[in-house]
């Protein structure tokens, strides 16, 4: 098939699939389209939002629309990485047995491996989990389990932090994204989500969303082709490197915060993998928008989902939070010329 057909008819099967999850989900299209995004760009993901803004709905969604397994498990404090691999139990002969895990058996038709509260797990697990998301495989009952079409996602518990991990560094540059989801802010949608019977039943919604819009199989080539097609001009390039460097030297690039002190600001991140993530994932935003080639507005769209998580900024800041280094982005922006 011609590659620039097959771009087009992958692309009206994403735009179908979004369709389908918006059935069960609504006041989420940013969050919808950025989760697009990362199928796509075969990156991983880290939902940040308030309790009881439809994380879960959305996760199960996206795995009914890819049409393969889901599997979730929940972080606790006494959870061990064996927890993830295998489980024992008594057999009728009164024998212990070991089991793999529900993960393991469904390896080469998991799509959707949701994390929840992932920072209440201990960080023996984060490692495993590590190996997991970049490698796409675990070892186990002596030998090597494959996931071809695993998306990592994972939330974390930001109101109790009593009994919890916080990620590390390393951890978190393995997330594509950190995606922000917050209860929808116009009336219209709020009214539905309260007094609307319909989204008070979960199982329901889930039924309405079609299993046939993507082949959770077809995603890898697809992404694969995305990327080879899909072109970044020069002056694109230029444009990246320069929000690069203003990054992680705002003072040379005359980038100035009220009541920060941005020499001191920025400390490390922003790595050569966090910048070909950037990319990856501006070029199936193009993509998604019809184009084959990069403009500067894929670039900003997903930026600060992309970078804002791998930039490490001064301990007196990084008390506020992300707001200091989303604050910092969007300066970079205002003081970079764009092509």
């Amino acid at each position: 098939m011609d590659v620039k057909k097959r771009l087009a008819d992958s692309r009206e099967r994403a735009l179908a699939f979004e369709h389908e999850i918006q059935k069960a989900i609504v006041g989420q299209s940013r969050a919808i389209r950025l989760v697009t995004i990362s199928i796509f760009a075969r990156g991983h993901v880290l939902i940040e939002g308030d309790v009881g803004v439809g994380k879960t709905t959305l996760l199960r969604a996206v795995s009914r629309a890819l049409g393969g397994e889901f599997n979730r498990v929940e972080g606790t404090v006494d959870m061990m990485p064996s927890d993830l691999i295998y489980h024992t139990y008594l057999a009728e002969d009164g024998r212990p047995r070991v089991e793999p895990a529900s993960m393991l058996l469904q390896a080469d038709r998991l799509s959707v491996f949701f994390f929840n509260e992932i920072n209440r797990a201990r960080p023996q697990v984060h490692s495993l989990l590590l190996r997991l998301m970049a490698e796409r495989s675990v070892s186990a009952f002596n030998r090597d389990y494959q996931f071809p079409f695993l998306q990592v996602f994972a939330d974390r518990n930001m109101v109790e932090r009593e009994e919890t991990f916080e990620l590390p560094a390393a951890a978190r540059d393995r997330f594509l994204m950190e995606i922000s989801i917050s209860a929808p802010k116009d009336d219209e949608t709020r009214r539905r989500l309260i007094f609307d019977p319909k989204y008070h039943d979960t199982e329901s919604l889930l039924d309405e969303v079609g299993s046939d819009a993507l082949d959770y199989r077809e995603i890898p080539d697809v992404s694969r082709v995305i990327q080879e097609n899909v072109s970044a001009t020069e002056s694109l390039q230029n444009y990246v490197l320069a929000l690069w460097r203003a990054l992680l030297d705002p003072v040379s690039a005359d980038v100035s915060l009220p009541d920060v002190d941005v020499e001191s600001l920025v400390k490390g991140g922003a790595s050569p993998r966090g910048l070909a993530f950037l990319t990856r994932a501006a070029r199936v935003r193009a993509w998604l928008e019809g184009r084959d080639y990069m403009t500067p507005e894929d670039v900003r769209e997903i930026f600060i989902e992309v970078l804002a998580h791998r930039i490490f900024v001064d301990p007196i800041y990084a008390l506020r939070g992300d707001e200091p280094v989303k604050r910092l982005c969007r300066a970079v922006f205002e003081a970079t010329p764009a092509p």
